[in-house]
């Protein structure tokens, strides 16, 4: 074998994926048909969720360092923001960071774990047997093949590794289209930029003094995405829409977007996985994409390690799709939501009752309980994997809070700290004087420390053990307080989710 897992597109999710399986010791190659990195940004936001996972990993003041945080965000568009910081997080906010900034992060941090990214070297076929995949590379020198133990596509909504596969992509086809231009030169009366909020354009002020317009125009919403943005249609849209051309000049970078919106039928097939937009697209509404993509990149990296160092436990790889694809549905579905609501207002014989209905919705929104509730979801904070055991402790899928705490043997402060090597964490909060020997077998996979004092937190009381994965999710948890049984029940949950202890 070249080597153990090749992936196909060095966006953020192919790249944060590189980070989990290096950092787990995992050969790793990013083939990338770029040849250069991206440059320009069409997300520009990073999530509460995929925050804590760069936290879960000590990378997170690398990407504090460069962008802005802001406390809530949007729903399609709704006057009345989401309250992240309401959230149960340490990281109650988005960060504002254009995606070009989280590629280059997440391109060093890759690098400095071994990983080799080829730019200029596009997937043409592949092919899999019971050993491996074999695949087709057009490069600099040419055609050849490499072959890996697995592959996995996150080259986009076109994959050539989902095509290859022979995984479907079922969907609904482009009916709408958006624009977005980044410009050098604009009003910056807040009249004016006011004035463009209020009719539904997205004002944000990028880095090195650009500004970002996003808009939906009635008269040019079905021009398919793939005809390209002349600036002459910029500036008059914008005219259409709230008055004035907002003083734009010197345009960087325009883009037309569209809402086909499609989820692979499976995230997994034998040796070829999905993950990113080459398992899941949909109209970038509230900014979710990059984050799922981030997120499918954590929870598949230890499972996919897993495979590869031979421990994986039967079904582990094939919980990632189980896992993962629901999470995929539940977005799409969001966005068509958030797209409809939008949508409404720009027909005309709709435009009353969706008026109507956004503002009945925005009235929602100011209930403290639905604002939550649609804060985690598009946070991602509300994430949550069914236990496989019906009889399961009820925190056994979820996030683990980052409670801070006192263990023994351990300098870290906080459970998060304990997650930096990405091996699973397992958190003794009653004591139990054989701990170490007991965990002793599953060696460098397992992370054993019995807590000495936590703060409170009211989802772990009475709790006497928990089970954190590599990816900050719960893996099992009890609350018995009799140690033979705990035991009992430890042994059981590090061999179902850590393989046999050596």
């Amino acid at each position: 074998m070249n080597v153990d897992v090749i992936i196909a597109g060095a966006g953020p999710t192919g790249l944060m994926l590189a980070c989990e399986l290096a950092l787990a010791g995992v050969r790793t190659r990013i083939l990338e048909r770029r040849t250069e990195p991206q440059r320009d940004s069409r997300a520009l936001t990073l999530h509460p969720r995929s925050l804590e996972l760069m936290d879960q990993r000590g990378l997170l003041d690398r990407f504090l360092a460069l962008g802005r945080t802001v406390p809530g965000w949007h729903f399609a568009q709704l006057p009345t923001h989401l309250d992240f910081s309401a959230l149960d997080s340490r990281h109650g906010y988005t960060l504002f960071l254009a995606q070009a900034r989280t590629e280059a992060l997440l391109a060093e941090r890759a690098r400095e774990l071994g990983v080799e990214i080829l730019y200029g070297h596009e997937v043409v076929a592949l092919s899999q047997d019971d050993d491996g995949v074999e695949v087709r590379v057009r490069g600099p020198q040419g055609v050849g093949t490499l072959r890996a133990r697995f592959a996995v596509g996150c080259d986009g909504g076109r994959s050539r590794v989902r095509e290859a596969a022979g995984i479907g992509f079922p969907g609904t086809d482009e009916t709408l289209t958006g624009v977005l231009g980044d410009v050098a030169v604009i009003d910056d009366d807040p009249a004016v930029l006011g004035a463009a909020r209020a009719r539904g354009i997205l004002v944000a002020p990028l880095e090195d003094g650009l500004t970002r317009l996003v808009y939906v125009d009635p008269e040019r919403m079905r021009v398919p995405a793939r005809e390209p943005v002349a600036w002459e249609e910029f500036r008059a849209s914008l005219i259409r829409i709230c008055g004035s051309d907002c003083g734009v000049a010197e345009p960087r970078w325009l883009s037309r977007f569209g809402n086909a919106t499609r989820l692979a039928e499976n995230y997994r097939s034998g040796r070829i996985l999905l993950a990113g937009d080459a398992a899941h697209i949909h109209f970038p509404a509230a900014g979710q994409g990059l984050n799922t993509g981030l997120q499918d990149a954590m929870n598949l990296g230890w499972k996919l390690a897993a495979a590869v160092h031979g421990w994986s436990p039967p079904g582990l790889l094939d919980s990632y799709d189980a896992e993962r694809n629901p999470v995929g549905r539940a977005v799409t579905e969001n966005t068509e939501a958030q797209t409809l609501l939008a949508e409404l207002t720009l027909v005309p014989q709709y435009q009353r009752p969706g008026a109507a209905l956004r503002q009945l919705l925005d009235e929602l929104l100011q209930i403290e309980e639905v604002n939550h509730s649609l804060a985690a979801q598009v946070s991602a904070l509300g994430t949550a994997y069914p236990p496989a055991n019906p009889g399961a402790d009820p925190l056994v899928g979820r996030r683990m809070p980052d409670v801070g705490l006192t263990a023994t043997g351990s300098e870290a402060t906080r459970v998060y700290e304990l997650l930096h090597e990405g091996r699973f964490v397992h958190l003794d909060l009653a004591g139990d004087p054989q701990l170490g020997a007991a965990v002793a077998g599953w060696g460098p996979r397992v992370t054993a420390v019995t807590v000495t004092k936590r703060d409170d937190h009211p989802d772990l009381e009475g709790v006497s053990e928990i089970l954190v994965r590599p990816d900050g999710h719960i893996a099992w948890a009890t609350r018995t307080a009799d140690i033979v049984t705990r035991r009992d029940e430890r042994h059981e949950a590090l061999s179902a989710w850590a393989g046999t202890h050596s």
